[in-house]
C-alpha cells in the first residue's frame, strides 16, 4: 500500500510501515529527524492528502490550539482570547481536511481536544502503558475504515509522560510501541478487507 504519514517529522510510524513493505512517506513543513530523507516530503500535508496518490493516511495534525491542556491560554482570566480562538478554528479546519481526505483509510491522532472547537468524537483513546512504555499520556484516535488499536504490551505506569518530560518536541513524538501497533494492526486490517 502507499501510505501518507502526515505531520510526522520523527518518521516513527513511517519506518514501521516501511519495515512491513509498504511505500510510506512522512510529510511535514520541517525536515525529518528520522534519518530517512528519501521517504520524507517537506511540504503541505493537505495537498499530499488530496493528490490521489495514497491508499491510507495516518496523520498527526498540530494540536497546540486544539488540546484541552491549552484551555488556560484560551481563557486567560476567564475571557476568550479571540486570536487564539481563531487559530484554533484554523487548526480544526486543517484537522477536518485531513480527516475528510478522499482515501479509503484514515487515522488521525491528537490529545483530548477542547469541546469549544467541536471536533467529532474520537473513535478511541489509547495510553503508552498499553504498548510497552511505562507512562500515561491519553491519546485520541479518529478512525475511518480502520479498526481500533488493541493493546500490545501492557505495563505498569510510573507517571505522566508530559509531567516527567518538559521538552515539548520530545513529548510530541509517537512512542515506538504505538507506532509499531499502528503499522502492524492497520496493515493487517487492510489486507483482510
Amino acid at each position: 500500500m502507499k501510505i501518507l504519514v502526515a505531520c510526522e517529522e520523527s518518521q516513527r510510524v513511517t519506518i514501521e510501515l516501511r519495515k512491513l513493505g509498504h511505500e510510506a512517506y512522512s510529510c511535514d513543513t520541517q525536515e525529518s529527524s528520522g534519518g530517512y530523507s528519501q521517504w520524507h516530503i517537506v511540504g503541505n500535508a493537505i495537498e499530499e492528502a488530496y493528490s490521489g496518490k495514497y491508499d491510507m493516511i495516518i496523520g498527526f495534525p498540530p494540536c497546540t490550539y486544539l488540546t484541552r491542556a491549552s484551555a488556560v491560554r484560551l481563557f486567560p482570566k476567564k475571557v476568550l482570547n479571540q486570536e487564539r480562538y481563531k487559530k484554533g478554528l484554523e487548526a480544526k479546519d486543517f484537522f477536518m481536511a485531513l480527516y475528510n481526505a478522499p482515501v479509503k483509510y484514515v487515522a488521525l491522532e491528537n490529545p483530548t481536544p477542547l469541546k469549544i472547537f467541536g471536533l467529532p468524537k474520537e473513535t478511541q483513546a489509547i495510553q503508552p502503558h498499553e504498548h510497552g512504555h511505562p507512562y500515561t499520556k491519553r491519546t485520541c484516535l479518529w478512525l475511518r475504515g480502520l479498526p481500533p488499536i488493541q493493546p500490545t504490551d501492557k505495563v505498569q505506569s510510573i507517571g505522566s509522560w508530559v509531567a516527567l518530560n518538559r521538552n515539548k518536541k520530545t513529548r510530541s513524538k509517537t512512542f515506538e510501541g504505538i507506532a509499531r501497533a499502528m503499522a502492524t494492526q492497520w496493515s493487517a486490517a487492510c489486507k483482510e478487507q
